[in-house]
């Protein structure tokens, strides 16, 4: 009897250290949101969508910033998506026995964890230093390079949840091996692999180091890649540390949009693994 209540009296203290240790993380979560959505929402407004970031005193928006960013993070998934997944069907499908494998495993790990500055670092010395100006080119590569270490380990891993049955019975109705990844494979890890693609999205669509020493910023309209181009989490970072009020509430608004593009791209993520996963038709 002792013994039986020694280990309620454990459970209940260690469920209780669970609950209040999850409501602590969760309290500081909800603290930021709601400051984030008191202090944003009051400088959302039509002129964010349709006005250029204005000068100290001066009213406007972040719609440069806005469509900056988005050609910016666009580029750099179009970029990164495709080696990504390249490289993890080699890991998975051609390489599970080469010795080549292990090191790109482990030098892909490395760019994984990798800090996002000394990508950005990387990327201003081989590309801004040479070309001699920042630009929106230099800014998508180094967003890139943070997409593909994301795209390459979610590709190999929904390659490897896919059931070797299916190769074999695909190869065993006489396709080659490029058409039963092409037709089979891929097509019973699309769900996952598609997911990835989104987890990376939203990993680099709030990145503002690699943009420091790349893309740098822009005060007006700029879709060219080879000038500096604005974008949101620069535009954020410069108007945050300003003395005007009227830079500080954009900067909330920009924040927002961020947070809230970033939270979407996970519920949409998830929402795609949980509908279908690998091997599952």
């Amino acid at each position: 009897m002792n013994r039986y209540l020694r280990r309620r009296i454990i459970n209940y203290f260690n469920m209780g250290v669970s609950v209040l240790t999850t409501l602590f993380g969760l309290l500081w979560l909800v603290w930021l949101l709601w400051t984030l959505l008191a202090k944003g929402l009051a400088g959302i407004d039509w002129q964010v969508f349709t006005t250029i970031t204005p000068p100290p005193g001066s009213s406007g928006g972040l719609a440069n910033a806005i469509v900056g960013s988005l050609i910016l993070t666009g580029a750099g998934v179009l970029i990164g998506t495709p080696i990504g997944i390249l490289a993890g069907t080699y890991l998975n499908e051609f390489g599970r026995r080469s010795r080549v494998a292990p090191v790109i495993r482990f030098v892909n790990d490395i760019l994984l964890s990798a800090p996002s500055i000394i990508i950005g670092v990387f990327v201003y010395e081989v590309v801004v230093r040479t070309m001699g100006h920042f630009s929106g080119f230099a800014g998508t590569l180094a967003l890139a390079l943070i997409v593909i270490p994301v795209v390459v380990r979610t590709t190999e891993d929904m390659l490897r949840l896919v059931p070797d049955s299916l190769r074999e019975a695909a190869a065993a109705l006489g396709a080659p091996q490029h058409r039963v990844i092409t037709s089979v494979v891929y097509r019973a890890a699309r769900a996952g692999i598609l997911t990835g693609v989104m987890l990376a999205l939203a990993r680099i669509s709030g990145e503002t180091a690699p943009l420091l020493f790349t893309a740098l910023n822009n005060q007006f309209w700029s879709t060219s890649l080879n000038q500096p181009m604005a974008n949101l989490p620069v535009v954020i970072f410069q108007f945050a540390m300003s003395p005007y009020d009227d830079w500080q509430q954009l900067a909330w608004a920009g924040a927002l949009l961020i947070t809230f593009s970033i939270l979407v791209l996970n519920i949409v993520a998830r929402s795609l693994l949980r509908v279908r996963r690998p091997g599952q038709g």
